[in-house]
């Protein structure tokens, strides 16, 4: 599914307007009435006290359209216009008169914190203050609005954006934006809902189709990709039945140091489970038992000291991920940048092996292209310097990524792989995967899919996504806070199995035909 920006969604409605030949009004009674649709569809007629927040432009207007339907259906609304500024839209002109003559109340006026409403914890709001288009620094009373409303904890849904959210960068006040328990958002994702500044701002969100002009939609490339199963399945290659081992690759997975030969026995134990062919750990001697006796199905080379201080190979691997608990060693840091000139094979690079480019940037022009990097947050700023917002963050990952011509996977709860100027924003995952040796079963993935052939590009987002997913079976199953990195590389088969496993819901429909 497409992420656009702020622009292009308003290129959207005006489309669909032309298009349709219907008024902006007439597209903005569509859409608030699939807001009201789907809070009538949970209330269902309930009594509980509900207020309506509106701002004064079209954001205000959504919400003055799902008052008046509340208040069609016989809800208990109290609807507020929150005045920060004396201009008004046409379209919240027209239907603030539309809601005035059906309600016996009339909209209050709220100008300054003194005309702030008591809102209890059983009540519910609907958050219309703002929307899509903030463009400016908040006036401080309806700041103060704002929190007056978290403080109530009732359930708070909010249209299309939480009021104080930007849609390009992030907020100016962190607590001055509206924690939403559902945002409801047209037609398609916005960019906001993914990133750690701003996507904690909505618990939940809904996507709901108000038939936005689909040739524009189709047509218009977004600022990025929202990965979901049905972009994932076209990218699986199924195996042939007269295919051996040698069909799928030998992958190779370089890392480890004293101590920290676990992270090279979860990488190998993953690109195994993602289907590699054959898998060789190449760790210092310190490392031979433990993968002999842990990783059976792999073959071990070994270095003769407790860092790598050389990478010798009788063969050319399919693939080769290096860096997971390699450490940084002046002898292992001068083998990596040896290995980076001779190496023809496709590669990932983690851990300490993004670390060492950080440390020798020189490096980095031996990578070869399409080269996947995997760094968490940390190893992320170490390579492209600090960032003042995630926004900043993708955007200057873009320019890393356009000037080495490599893929960068940024780890996170919604990890996103960036190419150039692709962006895919992955959409499984949970909090249980924030865990020691989570990262090491990703690299293996990623390695043991470009071993059986998998384009890189397509290999991390396919990789990210089954990781992902592997989590979220394994969390289902034991809770977030026991999934252990070894739980995830159990449930990679069941997430290839998940791609194709048809809800019941569907099952049951082909079954009657």
């Amino acid at each position: 599914m497409k992420i656009f920006s702020a622009q292009q969604m308003r290129m959207a409605d005006e489309a669909t307007i032309t298009g349709e030949k219907i008024t902006s009004l007439e597209l903005m009674e569509r859409a608030a009435t699939q807001i009201f649709a789907l809070i009538h569809s949970k209330l269902q007629g309930s009594s509980i006290p509900i207020h309506v927040f509106c701002g004064i432009g079209n954001n205000g207007g959504d919400g003055l359209v799902v008052s008046r339907l509340l208040v069609e259906y016989g809800y208990n609304v109290k609807t507020y216009i929150v005045n920060f500024s004396d201009n008004r839209s046409k379209d919240f002109l027209s239907n603030y008169d539309r809601l005035k003559e059906i309600a016996k109340e009339w909209p209050i006026q709220l100008k300054s914190e003194d005309d702030f409403p008591e809102i209890h914890v059983q009540d519910m709001v609907v958050d219309a203050i703002f929307g899509i288009g903030l463009n400016r620094p908040l006036v401080p009373w309806v700041v103060g609005l704002i929190k007056h409303i978290n403080a109530a904890r009732c359930f708070t849904l909010s249209i299309d954006l939480p009021s104080g959210l930007y849609a390009d960068k992030a907020p100016d006040d962190p607590k001055g934006v509206i924690f939403a328990d559902v945002t409801v958002t047209f037609q398609l994702p916005k960019l906001v809902f993914f990133l750690p500044q701003t996507g904690s701002y909505t618990r939940d969100l809904e996507i709901v189709d108000i038939g936005l002009d689909r040739n524009f939609l189709q047509q218009q490339n977004g600022i990025g990709q929202l990965i979901s199963k049905n972009d994932i399945i076209p990218l699986y290659r199924s195996r042939h039945k007269y295919s051996h081992k040698g069909t799928y690759g030998h992958c190779l997975i370089v890392g480890g140091s004293y101590g920290k030969i676990g992270s090279v026995v979860l990488a190998t134990k993953a690109a195994l489970r993602t289907g590699a062919g054959l898998a060789t750990a190449y760790v210092p001697e310190c490392g031979y038992e433990i993968l002999q006796s842990a990783v059976p199905e792999a073959m071990v080379i070994t270095d003769d000291d407790d860092e790598l201080a050389e990478i010798s190979l009788d063969f050319v691997p399919s693939a080769v991920g290096i860096g997971i608990g390699l450490g940084t060693h002046e002898k292992t840091i001068k083998t990596f940048g040896e290995f980076l000139k001779a190496n023809t094979s496709p590669l990932v690079i983690d851990a300490d092996g993004i670390n060492i480019l950080a440390k020798k940037p020189e490096f980095l022009e031996d990578i070869p292209e399409n080269v996947i990097l995997t760094p968490h947050p940390k190893e992320l700023e170490r390579l492209i310097g600090k960032w003042k917002d995630d926004f900043d963050k993708i955007k200057k990952t873009k320019t890393f990524s356009s000037q080495y011509n490599c893929i960068v996977v940024i780890k996170g709860a919604n990890s996103i792989v960036i190419y150039k100027d692709q962006m895919y924003v992955n959409n499984t995952g949970n909090p249980g995967m924030a865990t020691a040796g989570s990262g090491d079963v990703l690299t293996g993935i990623l390695t043991g899919l470009l071993s059986q052939g998998y384009d890189p590009l397509k290999a991390a987002i396919f990789g990210v996504y089954l990781h992902g997913s592997a989590g979220d079976i394994a969390a289902h199953n034991t809770g977030f806070e026991a999934v252990m990195a070894s739980d995830i590389i159990a449930k990679i088969g069941s997430a290839f199995l998940e791609l194709f496993r048809v809800p019941k819901r569907e099952e049951k429909k082909e079954n009657e035909h």
